[in-house]
């Protein structure tokens, strides 16, 4: 019994894996592409409804779309109802991509896995690496649902496995509570869904009881993106607030039409696991119809809900714990964490930064601002506490660990200073003037904004797992960016040449915004740099060739 419930465990760890590999290659590749379609296609409720179902599909992860959209929210891209209805769109998009992952699909799993195995180690091109991922991560999805039934056929025999069955067929509240409870530990409401639909459809649990759960899936899928937006700007938590009491209200609905028994789910499919994945596709999409029309009162009724005073902007306590300095892993490991609540802050006003100049708002300046000196807070007590760490018997690979946290400090304490002073000082000359972008103009800041927002938490990802890959992606990203600027700052100079009034009287503005915008990201890039190095893909100079300091070698 112990050994299959470790292969039953194995295989949902397994799943979850599988899904998270799909979701970071999707991120990894088509990141950029998939945020610039979803701004395009959210002129209205219906089309980014459409986007963020098309979205989730290809990310494996409603709650990855949740987040982009609270993004586009913070940074003033979508209104909050707008943003609403895109995750209104990703939870069926994610719920219709339980029913592709349930087909039976055996024989093509040994060649997905040949041609994902060989696409990621040998591709020269980062996209063809990251296509090779999600090929590896959707084979496995498959492997793993195999798994589970293979664990669970054993199991549903044993005596006290069918006497738990057995309790919540007669309680199908519990088993409500329980699948929200279970998703929002597996923080997946699709391997949540993919679990509960195989132990169905081994027996393990009868059809109603499986839906119960399914149902309750929903409902701890709305409470993940609720719990990592809580503390996030009030737009963001506008969205997920929203989305919960929205999927909460529909969960209840569909809940009480189960226990009552008024519907008989094999009208959804022949066999059990047919079944609930089809009750978990009729709820999201008879979420979508019913309250899609109704985004904007919903965003109302959240927006009256949630306290209005501001939220406290620092909650959280210094990780540089000076007990730590005898122990020097311990130290560097609270000075790495520092540096991660420094990047973490960086990240929150870049986001939110873009909203001002669109609309100048100084109550948010000057929380820009607030946050802005906190960073530098922390960016000196780093050092402190590093330079008291480096007085200690430390060793040499320590002692450059050192000189590494203080220089990211450093780009990071940059970053900061070049969001609340130039890019705020920028937006607030605009208003001063009241002046305005350019359509084209503002649309091209808005999307090379929202790609160094996305390599700022390409950042925050290579701080947290020390990944040599992402850490390769990001010095890359670098260059490209650049490159980036430069196409942007020639097709501003054609809308001038056209004579573009707008273009005119912003230009100085205009180009400034864009040369910040890729300091912010050349100074997060730099975090990126010590694991580079380390790995041997980092150049000593980016000269063709080197020259003699007199002349020419």
């Amino acid at each position: 019994m112990i050994v299959l419930a470790a292969q039953l465990a194995a295989a949902v760890a397994l799943l979850m894996w599988s899904t998270r590999l799909i979701r970071t290659g999707v991120e990894r590749a088509f990141m950029p592409e998939l945020k610039s379609g979803l701004k395009r296609l959210s002129g209205n409720s219906v089309s980014a409804a459409a986007g963020g179902s098309f979205a989730a599909m290809i990310m494996q992860s409603a709650t990855a779309v949740a987040l982009i959209s609270a993004g586009f929210a913070v940074s003033g891209m979508l209104a909050p109802h707008t943003a609403l209805a895109l995750v209104l769109g990703a939870e069926l998009g994610s719920a219709l991509m339980t029913r592709v992952l349930i087909l039976p699909v055996d024989a093509v799993l040994p060649f997905a896995l040949l041609i994902g195995v060989t696409a990621f180690f040998k591709a020269h091109s980062r996209k063809t690496k990251q296509v090779g991922r999600i090929i590896i991560g959707l084979a496995l999805v498959f492997i793993s649902l195999g798994m589970i039934r293979e664990a669970t056929a054993p199991i549903g025999d044993n005596a006290i496995i069918q006497s738990i069955a057995s309790y919540f067929r007669d309680d199908l509240v519990s088993a409500y509570v329980l699948g929200a409870v279970l998703t929002w530990a597996m923080h997946s409401s699709l391997a949540a869904v993919l679990t509960f639909a195989t132990f169905a459809a081994t027996g393990l649990i009868t059809a109603p009881v499986a839906a119960a759960l399914v149902i309750g899936a929903n409902l701890g899928g709305a409470a993940i993106p609720f719990a990592l937006l809580w503390t996030a700007e009030r737009p963001a938590r506008l969205i997920a607030l929203g989305n919960l009491v929205a999927r909460g209200s529909m969960t209840l609905v569909f809940l009480i039409v189960l226990i009552s028994g008024s519907v008989d789910l094999g009208m959804l499919g022949a066999g059990a696991a047919q079944q609930v994945v089809a009750l978990h596709i009729l709820l999201n999409g008879t979420l979508l119809l019913v309250a899609l029309p109704l985004v904007t009162p919903i965003t109302r009724l959240a927006n009256a809900t949630l306290p209005r005073h501001s939220m406290p902007e620092s909650t959280s306590l210094s990780a540089l714990d000076p007990d730590a300095l005898d122990h020097p892993p311990l130290a560097l490991a609270c000075a790495q964490r520092e540096l991660l609540r420094m990047s973490e802050t960086v990240q929150a006003i870049l986001l939110s930064v873009m909203h001002l100049f669109r609309d100048w708002d100084p109550e948010q300046a000057r929380m820009i601002e607030r946050r802005e000196d906190e960073i530098d807070r922390m960016h000196f007590e780093t050092k402190i506490y590093v330079s008291r760490l480096r007085e200690t018997n430390i060793k040499p690979e320590q002692d450059k660990k050192t000189l590494e946290i203080v220089a990211m400090a450093n780009s990071l304490e940059e970053a900061a200073d070049r969001i609340a002073v130039n890019l705020v000082g920028l937006a607030k000359k605009m208003s001063d003037e009241a002046i305005t972008f350019s359509d084209e103009g503002l649309a091209d800041i808005a999307h090379f904004h929202d790609q160094i927002v996305t390599n700022g938490q390409l950042a925050l990802s290579v701080l947290t797992t020390g990944d040599a890959e992402a850490a390769r992606q990001l010095v890359a990203e670098k260059d490209r960016i650049r490159i980036e600027e430069q196409k942007l700052q020639e097709r501003h100079l054609k809308r001038l040449q056209r004579g573009a009034i707008a273009s005119v009287e912003t230009t100085n503005i205009h180009q400034e915004t864009l040369r910040v915008l890729k300091q912010i990201n050349a100074a997060l890039t730099y975090v990126a740099y010590p694991i580079a190095e380390e790995t041997g893909d980092l150049l000593e100079s980016r000269l063709a060739r080197p020259r003699s300091v007199g002349g020419s070698a």
